[in-house]
């Protein structure tokens, strides 16, 4: 399975680390305890720094003329390039700032526990699980999570991105999801200051604090919501349906117009709601949250991938598993609102 993991030759060590659990491709580092940030970027391969220098144009003639619109990113430990092509007011974001964001949330640290970290490619791309204090409870004994999820670039391509993102326990199911159409995830231009920085930090404590509670709430709602498996089914197929065209031929009953990968996808996802020990717990059993966890634990639990990274993409950058679960998502939500009549008249 192809990966890109960085590899550091320096230290002879892939930028990859993961507390208990195995790392990606069996690389990087497993450690036995929650480091502190200066533990966690050094484990991560992330103690390096990045600078910013113009692009040089050399002509024909022999002159060489020194841009002052197109600059270049490179690590200044060992000089490789991450971005040739960025704008002059691109702000550098060190690893350590990034960090610093997650420490700003808590206070210093105290109660932050940095789950993994790691770099991608030449270290154009890092990115770092916390979890954080507490949990949200669903039923007696189903316990969600805490995390944020921060990723960014030294490339010039894209916004410093930090998400709240619940995982089931039993599971390690992601359940993303946006409440009231507002978003659970902060973006930062890498023009902004630090000052601009911490308050954003705080603001993603207090979108994690505010769609704990509400997500506690209606999780628990949908736990005591029962729902068919024929209507399971059908939410699974409108939660996974890959376009327009799919979505119209679903609500007019053109089954014979559906591809065969996709109802093989709804088939898949459908045996996991059925079968799965995970599905058969109270809380999900013949519920509204099992028929979501239907659709969430299908991508984080079923479904394949090119790798590691295709699957952090699709779950947590906004790629396809992130959409179908905000579909499933609001289809739950309307489904304890009016019944079967979203699944039918969608």
């Amino acid at each position: 399975m192809a990966h890109d993991i960085n590899y550091n030759e320096q230290t002879g060590l892939h930028s990859f680390f993961s507390v208990k659990e195995k790392p990606w491709h069996n690389l990087g580092q497993i450690i036995q305890e929650y480091p502190t940030s200066n533990e966690a970027i050094k484990f991560a391969g992330l103690d390096f720094t990045v600078d910013k220098r113009p692009n040089v144009h050399h002509l024909p003639s022999g002159l060489s003329i020194t841009s002052k619109s197109s600059f270049y990113t490179y690590r200044t430990d060992n000089e490789a390039i991450l971005g040739d092509k960025v704008g002059s007011d691109y702000h550098i974001v060190q690893n350590r700032d990034a960090f610093s964001f997650f420490d700003s949330i808590v206070g210093g640290g105290d109660g932050i526990l940095y789950e993994t970290a790691g770099a991608l490619g030449k270290g154009e791309r890092i990115f770092i699980t916390a979890k954080l204090p507490d949990y949200i409870r669903v039923g007696n004994d189903d316990v969600i999570e805490k995390y944020l999820f921060l990723t960014t670039a030294h490339d010039g391509t894209g916004s410093i991105t930090a998400a709240f993102t619940p995982i089931r326990i039993v599971c390690t199911n992601t359940l993303n999801a946006a409440l009231n159409n507002k978003t659970n995830t902060v973006r930062i231009r890498h023009t902004a200051n630090a000052k601009e920085r911490l308050e954003l930090a705080h603001k993603v404590m207090g979108i994690s604090d505010t769609l704990s509670v509400q997500m506690e709430a209606i999780f628990n709602g949908w736990a005591k919501t029962r729902i068919s498996d024929n209507e399971v089914k059908r939410l699974i197929e409108l939660a996974l349906a890959p376009n327009d065209t799919a979505l119209k031929n679903l609500q007019q009953g053109n089954e014979g117009e559906l591809s065969t990968c996709f109802t093989n996808m709804v088939d898949s996802a459908f045996e996991y709601a059925m079968a799965d020990p995970t599905q058969q717990m109270e809380t999900t059993k013949g519920t509204v949250f099992g028929a979501y966890n239907s659709v969430t634990g299908y991508f984080q639990n079923v479904r394949s991938y090119k790798d590691d990274e295709a699957k952090l993409a699709s779950l947590l950058l906004g790629g396809t598993g992130q959409q179908r679960a905000q579909t499933a998502f609001n289809l739950c939500n309307g489904f304890t609102k009016s019944r079967a009549d979203i699944l039918w008249h969608n």
